[in-house]
């Protein structure tokens, strides 16, 4: 990572040559209709050369602005609900038909773990959106989904397991968790 000095006297990252380069989806209203779809983009970061295609639609006002690499690395966050993890993903209630727990029974992990596993992956999705290694899912009014690939550790042997999580792209860098884990 290179620094340098920027108006505010602060150290601040800048980008080096293998980062990519982002845009924030701006809806520009005009008209008396608007696009749910487009109004759920409004203000979301993606690379410039993984974004939803835009114009949208027919008719659509939305352009893709130029957003300063720094930014995205200050404003990105992940963030998920402890629930996706306690009740859903470990089964703790019994409501779930979904098996995922035994995948992770399997790899040594139990509800224990919960804690640790939700701020791992939140760790590693904002790693990997802020490098661009996501990629696009379902687009449609609740917004824009992406995969993005995790890695954890088996904890019962040796080596480490792979799966895919489902986020939800949001204004200001944000992504929020979906569901911590969509398949190999």
């Amino acid at each position: 990572m290179i620094y340098c000095k920027r108006y505010t006297g602060k150290l601040l990252p800048q980008k080096m040559a293998e980062q990519s380069n982002w845009v924030q989806w701006t809806h520009h209203s005009e008209g008396k209709t608007h696009c749910a779809t487009c109004l759920m983009l409004d203000g979301c970061f993606f690379t410039a050369s993984n974004h939803p295609p835009c114009p949208h639609h027919p008719f659509c006002h939305c352009t893709l602005e130029p957003v300063d690499y720094a930014v995205v690395l200050i404003k990105t966050s992940a963030y998920s609900d402890y629930r996706k993890f306690d009740p859903y993903l470990f089964n703790t209630t019994g409501q779930q038909t979904h098996n995922k727990e035994k995948l992770f029974k399997k790899w040594g992990y139990t509800v224990e773990d919960a804690r640790w596993l939700q701020a791992e992956i939140e760790r590693q999705a904002r790693e990997r959106y802020i490098s661009g290694q996501y990629e696009l899912g379902k687009l449609n009014i609740f917004g824009q989904r992406i995969n993005i690939s995790v890695t954890i550790p088996k904890k019962n042997g040796f080596g480490d397991v792979s799966f895919v999580t489902g986020w939800m792209v949001k204004p200001n860098g944000q992504i929020k968790l979906n569901t911590p884990y969509g398949g190999k």
